[in-house]
């Protein structure tokens, strides 16, 4: 079964082509998600909300219309898909979708707003995306880290059960969220020391995050892979170094699959295709991964821990029972 911690289903929920779908037949999930999703076998599947990119007062509308959204995709699908918000929830049959927040935006600076989005459903959030916010540095400042209000975020998080994600965090709030007595995993990023890009992680990150018995989520896009050589090939040698860092345990997906799987989205679905892999565009081709993963060598219990059971553990230890 596989895991996949990031994959953006929700991301362009209010944009025209999104709408239009959704006046459609069943909308962009059933026509299109879902049968790729369960068609690469996915099991799990993390399904971020997204605020950042509206202005910062419209955040919280916009994450609201993406969370009614989500609402719908589990309700009009209930005999395959479930809201998964629990411990006991990963064991039902269905595929269980995880309610996440990339961006604290929808916050509006007040960490004790949170509880409306727990019962919502969220159990999982990223600090920032790229840039800072009222609660930590994003990797466009990386000398920014948590703020006061920030910590008290990340406190809660725990308290509740609630998956902390660093991924686009800075490296200055890295260091300080490891001043708390807090768990975190990244959902999607890769190994700086194979792509120079800052969304991907220094060994030092790889190493803390190992150290906090944390999972990384491999992220399938060319710009963190090999700008140069897109395949699944050169994402292999991401997974192999961050075995060599932080041990097999700590390794799993994040592919950060979007609207590439959506083709009527137009020149934006092409554009965005032209930085997928080379044959692995779509949930869908999760099989070639699991051979490619075979071929490097992988198998067995490593190889299931790469494909879900590393992340199962983490949402496991997270979730509320």
């Amino acid at each position: 079964m596989i895991v996949d911690a990031h994959t953006d289903v929700l991301h362009f929920v209010g944009e025209d082509f999104e709408l239009v779908l959704r006046r459609g037949e069943g909308g962009a999930f059933q026509r299109y998600w879902l049968q790729s999703l369960l068609a690469g076998g996915v099991g799990v599947q993390i399904c971020p909300v997204y605020g950042e990119g509206a202005r910062q007062s419209d955040a919280r509308e916009r994450t609201l219309d993406q969370v009614a959204e989500f609402n719908h995709v589990v309700e009009a699908n209930a005999e395959r898909v479930y809201h998964c918000q629990t411990r006991a929830d990963l064991d039902d049959a269905r595929l269980r979708l995880v309610l996440a927040m990339e961006g604290a935006e929808p916050l509006e600076g007040d960490p004790d707003a949170f509880d409306e989005w727990y019962e919502r459903g969220v159990r999982s959030v990223s600090l920032t995306w790229n840039h800072p916010n009222d609660f930590a540095g994003g990797i466009d400042t990386p000398t920014q880290g948590l703020t006061d209000r920030g910590r008290a975020l990340v406190r809660r998080f725990d308290e509740l059960g609630v998956m902390l994600d660093l991924a686009h965090a800075s490296a200055q709030t890295w260091r300080d969220v490891a001043e708390e007595d807090v768990s975190f995993s990244v959902t999607h990023a890769n190994c700086r020391e194979l792509c120079d890009h800052p969304r991907n992680l220094a060994d030092w990150q790889l190493e803390l995050l190992g150290e906090r018995e944390g999972v990384l989520g491999m992220m399938a896009l060319s710009f963190v892979v090999a700008p140069d050589a897109p395949t699944v090939w050169r994402w292999l040698d991401h997974f192999d170094h961050a075995v060599a860092v932080m041990g097999i345990e700590h390794v799993g997906i994040g592919a950060d699959f979007v609207d590439q799987v959506v083709p009527t989205a137009g020149a934006r679905s092409a554009a965005r295709t032209r930085v997928a892999l080379d044959r692995f565009t779509a949930p869908e081709h999760f099989p070639f991964l699991v051979s490619a993963l075979r071929e490097r060598g992988y198998d067995g219990e490593e190889l299931e821990g790469i494909l879900g059971g590393n992340w199962l553990r983490i949402l496991e230890a997270a979730l509320p029972a």
